[in-house]
């Protein structure tokens, strides 16, 4: 090993230490890009070493800060979480919760199904994940508690249906991974359709499991009402506006209209005229929700720019062909490599944010799996077909990072609504089974690829 190879460890060994002292991570990771620019160049000068770092390091990440905040793409960015922190605004997932659980109330567990339900309704429109949780959790919990519910399938059910917004599209995850990787944001959003719809799926059929197999796990409403056209009329007018706004944001990018960037546009419009519409929208409801957007928008570039600061240094290292020697080298096959690959993204998921590991580690990961020659269908239309199942898979496997403890965002989104007898242990339990459902998900679209690739090549 060189001297090169040595500091590209160490710089991820100092990255991991840093992460437990509190700091912001996004001056985690620009601190330590800087400073690793410092030993780089000092240890040119007094140890005649060849790192190839020097203060030029440094001036070409003025140069990427500044093409960051020309991106039109990532322009889709704060028009998306506008769009979700407005749609939560407008009072549509009141309404869907009230219908569709008189809809649902004759099955056993029917509540669990409606949170599911309106999970998946709300990840095609917003795609705020902390939004999606504290409002499903303000719903739903203590009903399903006060129904009876088993406290960790209530706990569960919330804290998974409140996550899909991260793979469903329209999602600021794939949007940042589009970039990353230099591919279409359109392609991955009609990846994302089929391997989100599966994983809902699969939470329907294990609720509809537990309360089959364990009935007071899932108990009925006791104020049920039979089913009639009215109930029905009531779910269709609750989802009208809703299904609307969905198909003038992905169905523009899918029939090839508007851009994302432009159809992010259109959803912010949309959800505030929703909002306008039933009355929910005043200027204190307005500017709060501005001032939301300003932070998280905030938050993530502040990421982008320390991350972009800490992969340049991890760069002129080497630190790219290191990692591709190292996964190449192993003496597993091309499907072992992406196994291998996969369990470190899910092992990073306990630790760090999907924001981190998409911007770090995801752009290092992409040219091993272009080289290992994997023969997913793309159906003659679709570019880089292998990167595009390989997103998805990523994309799966950091689904489970909301849920998965000590940095699950969405256990302590929902900690914070939860009643005060609801302990951090018992969310901890409940999510067990949607991390397991989360990974099932993710081994179908592993073994069958098309469910990736199928779509977009029939858009196209």
């Amino acid at each position: 090993m060189e001297i090169n190879d040595y500091l590209v460890i160490a710089m991820f060994l100092t990255f991991v230490g840093f992460l437990f002292t509190g700091i912001p991570v996004a001056f985690v990771l620009g601190g330590i890009g800087v400073l690793f620019a410092g030993v780089g160049y000092f240890a040119d000068l007094y140890l005649d070493a060849v790192t190839g770092l020097d203060f030029l390091t440094l001036g070409l990440v003025v140069n990427r800060v500044y093409k960051i905040m020309d991106n039109w793409v990532l322009v889709a960015l704060p028009m998306f979480i506008f769009m979700g922190l407005m749609l939560d605004e407008s009072g549509v997932a009141e309404r869907l919760m009230k219908s569709m659980q008189e809809l649902f109330g004759k099955v056993r567990g029917g509540l669990a199904i409606t949170v599911t339900a309106i999970g998946i309704v709300l990840a095609a429109s917003t795609g705020i994940i902390g939004a999606s949780v504290v409002l499903l959790g303000l719903l739903s919990l203590k009903p399903m508690l006060d129904q009876g519910y088993n406290k960790a399938l209530a706990l569960g059910t919330v804290a998974g249906a409140g996550t899909l917004g991260i793979l469903i599209p329209p999602s600021i995850m794939l949007v940042i991974m589009a970039d990353q990787l230099g591919l279409s944001v359109g392609d991955l959003f009609m990846g994302a359709v089929i391997p989100g719809l599966l994983l809902g799926g699969l939470y329907l059929v294990y609720i509809l499991g537990v309360g089959l197999l364990k009935p007071s796990h899932a108990p009925l409403d006791p104020e049920r009402r039979p089913i009639q056209w009215a109930i029905i009329w009531d779910v269709f007018k609750a989802i009208l506006p809703v299904l609307g706004l969905i198909i003038a944001v992905l169905g523009s990018i899918f029939a090839g209209i508007t851009t994302p960037t432009e159809a992010s546009g259109v959803g912010a419009l949309g959800a505030t005229l929703l909002a306008a519409f039933n009355r929910n929208l005043n200027f204190k409801v307005f500017t709060e929700v501005l001032r939301s957007t300003f932070n998280t928008t905030a938050y993530i570039f502040m990421i982008f720019l320390g991350a972009t600061c800490f992969a340049l240094v991890l760069r002129e290292l080497g630190g790219d062909q290191l990692i591709e020697s190292v996964l190449t080298g192993l003496p597993f096959g091309p499907t072992g490599i992406i196994l291998f690959i996969l369990g470190v993204v899910f092992l990073l998921g306990f630790l760090l944010d999907w924001i981190e590991i998409t911007l770090i580690i995801l752009p290092l990961l992409s040219p091993v799996v272009s080289a290992l020659g994997l023969d997913i269908p793309g159906y003659g239309k679709i570019d880089n077909p292998e990167l595009i199942w390989f997103v998805m898979l990523v994309a799966l496997a950091l689904q489970t990072s909301f849920l998965t403890p000590p940095v699950g965002f969405a256990l302590f989104y929902l900690k914070g609504v939860c009643p005060p007898e609801v302990k951090l242990t018992d969310i901890y339990k409940g999510v067990v089974p949607f991390i397991i459902l989360q990974l099932v998900g993710l081994a179908i679209v592993l073994l069958y690829p098309s469910l990736v690739t199928w779509l977009p090549a029939v858009a196209y």
